[in-house]
């Protein structure tokens, strides 16, 4: 097969339309799966040159050609296989790519049989097509696919040349611009996301036999490109879908005119392919997604956490607070430097909290009550695409970067999704956690301890085989909140508001040592920049309990005047000043760690919960409002 349409549906690919090795249209619909292929249903016309992209439980197949006449019909297949008309494009086309960013399907590109297009045509679940921008040029054969809200456009044809261009289309701004150039003119490649990084897929030049065995690495950020692997052969007008470790290729055609039914699986070496440098080494690494990075300093699972040891990644961001307002049902974004609100934007109905993904490079809004997650991006303090998640109260990503853990409270669940377009791959429930909130992980990143507010409780999840091992009652009434590890891995705390103080957990046994006593709610817990002491916020008294970790007792105790209910929150990237949000009270507080002394009281929305501080140090994140290692 080569030129057919696919997408990824569920732990498959779907394999729609294409041309066989006559160049004949083919309507045959395959699925693509961990132990083979086969045949699941047929498209009503034959086409090839088509494009396809998941849309919540259905696969769209857009346009394509069939005798030089491009066709305008969007399809919507079941993961049955059966087929039905949903739609039409504006213009007939062939020679189009597709990729879905939250609940719209972007088509780009194509060839009516007369004139090369150069539309991006939006398709939005339950609504017409619509054209929403245009390219510099027109483009056929691009490879396209979504990364962290935007659309990425690699190569294709314009009139007869390959192209080399590296285009971004943000939907939120509707504009096309140049980010960078592939290595060489490239067109009739593949695209396709892996770990957050843009993969451009074998293809060829202007010729009809020079097909390329390269892959080629897109930096979405910058446009820079690296080399990513190579395929077992040269291959152009091949298809490639995303999975959460790796990518699988379909087709394709070789430099001897040979048509090709192997699937080929793409995986990333253990290494990962190098991020381009543009400025001199720093002692600070970029992981990449795969084993789980290896500690810094094995007796401080902080270490990367220093102050102001920022990531190249975020190193440019600017300091800004956000704020999720859950009974406004807005962000409010306050500068760090003058402690004003710069920004105020709407999100999903009732906020939580704001969660930076793995790579560092997304900021997530969880509502869980709107069942969405909105993305900021951090280079610009400014929301982005918004995505449909089954009541997101909270957020975190397991250390290797290969799962995102969607905390789904109402539901008593924990969904195991991918990092990046949180496709769901696992649920898993746990009935026995009224009210799970709240994690923290192992030294090694292999375990997870969770806290269920409701049930008096912690269950211990097997994040490797995502499944639970243990139970750890606490005692009766008690209500388990945030949950930190300690610098040297042996201990966990976990925040009790009933209990007033923090529990401390062996972390190898996972069994209780005592309980602390902090103040009345002790809520959110925020290691210091030095990894010495753990800031406890005791909501119910409007105090915070300065812990050290190497006595597990109160060293200090900061109290707000007048009282206030802090909340969640973090410490700045210097580590000078904590910022807890005020829940109850409609402010942000900004306390000195060095006094403990209130320095701002910062007036935002109504319920403000868990706030995000960024930048702030380290190499990747967990998750909740900014645990990094």
């Amino acid at each position: 097969m080569q030129l057919p349409a696919v997408a990824t549906a569920g732990d498959a690919l779907l394999s729609m339309g294409g041309l066989d090795r006559a160049d004949a249209s083919v309507a045959s619909i395959v699925r693509v799966g961990p132990r083979g292929s086969r045949v699941i249903g047929r498209l009503p016309v034959a086409r090839h040159d088509a494009a396809a992209a998941t849309l919540g439980s259905t696969t769209l197949f857009v346009g394509g050609g069939d005798a030089g006449v491009g066709s305008d019909a969007i399809l919507s297949v079941g993961a049955g296989g059966r087929a039905r008309s949903t739609g039409r494009l504006p213009a007939g086309a062939s020679d189009v790519e597709a990729a879905t960013i939250g609940r719209t399907v972007y088509v780009v590109g194509g060839y009516t049989g007369t004139t090369a297009l150069r539309t991006i045509v939006a398709v939005p679940a339950g609504r017409a097509a619509r054209v929403v921008a245009r390219l510099p040029r027109p483009l056929r054969y691009a490879a396209v696919a979504a990364v962290d809200g935007r659309l990425l456009i690699a190569g294709g044809t314009s009139g007869s040349a390959a192209r080399r261009d590296i285009l971004r289309f943000d939907p939120s701004t509707r504009r096309v611009r140049r980010i960078g150039q592939l290595p060489r003119a490239t067109t009739h490649a593949a695209g396709a996301v892996l770990h957050g990084r843009f993969y451009v897929v074998g293809g060829r030049g202007d010729g009809p036999r020079t097909q390329r065995r390269s892959v080629v690495a897109v930096d979405p950020s910058s446009g820079a490109t690296a080399a990513g692997g190579r395929l077992p052969v040269g291959l152009s007008d091949l298809a490639a879908g995303s999975f959460a470790d790796h990518v699988t290729a379909v087709g394709g055609r070789d430099a001897r005119g040979g048509v090709h039914a192997d699937i080929v699986v793409l995986r990333p070496a253990r290494a990962g392919a190098r991020r381009p440098r543009r400025r001199a080494p720093t002692r600070v690494q970029v992981p990449r997604a795969g084993p789980v990075p290896a500690p810094l300093d094995r007796r401080n699972v902080y270490a990367a956490e220093a102050p102001d040891r920022l990531s190249p990644v975020v190193r440019h961001d600017p300091a800004l607070v956000y704020v999720p307002d859950s009974r406004s049902d807005r962000v409010d974004v306050i500068s760090q430097r003058s402690f004003r609100i710069v920004r105020s934007f709407a999100v999903g109905s009732e906020p939580q909290h704001v969660t930076p993904a793995w790579d560092l490079r997304t900021l997530w809004v969880t509502s869980d009550r709107g069942n969405r997650l909105t993305a900021i991006d951090p280079r610009t303090g400014r929301p982005g695409a918004r995505l449909a998640v089954r009541d997101p109260y909270n957020l975190y990503f397991t250390a290797d970067g290969r799962r995102a853990i969607v905390v789904a409270e109402a539901h008593r669940e924990l969904d195991f999704r991918t990092p990046h377009t949180l496709r769901l791959v696992h649920r898993l429930p746990v009935p026995r956690c009224p009210g799970v909130d709240h994690m923290d992980y192992t030294a090694d990143g292999r375990r997870a301890l969770v806290s269920c507010e409701f049930g008096g409780r912690m269950i211990v999840v097997d994040l490797l085989r995502e499944r639970v091992t243990k139970t750890i009652d606490l005692r009766a009434g008690a209500m388990p909140q945030d949950v930190k590890l300690s610098p040297d891995g042996r201990t966990f705390y976990v925040a009790d508001m009933a209990s007033g103080g923090v529990w401390l957990i062996d972390a190898r046994r996972m069994a209780t040592e005592r309980l602390q006593l902090t103040g009345v709610g002790a809520h959110g817990l925020y290691p210091s920049r030095d990894a010495r002491h753990l800031y406890v916020s005791n909501r119910g008294e409007g105090s915070i309990t300065v812990l050290s970790f190497r006595s597990g007792r109160p060293v200090d105790t900061w109290r707000l005047p007048g009282g206030g209910s802090p909340d969640m929150g973090g410490v700045s990237a210097d580590g000078r000043i904590l910022w807890l949000s005020g829940r109850y009270d409609g402010v942000v507080y900004a306390i000195s760690t060095r006094s403990g002394r209130l320095l701002h009281a910062i007036r935002v929305g109504d319920g403000p919960h868990g706030l995000a501080v960024w930048p702030q140090p380290g190499r990747y994140s967990i998750g909740h409002t900014g645990i990094l290692r």
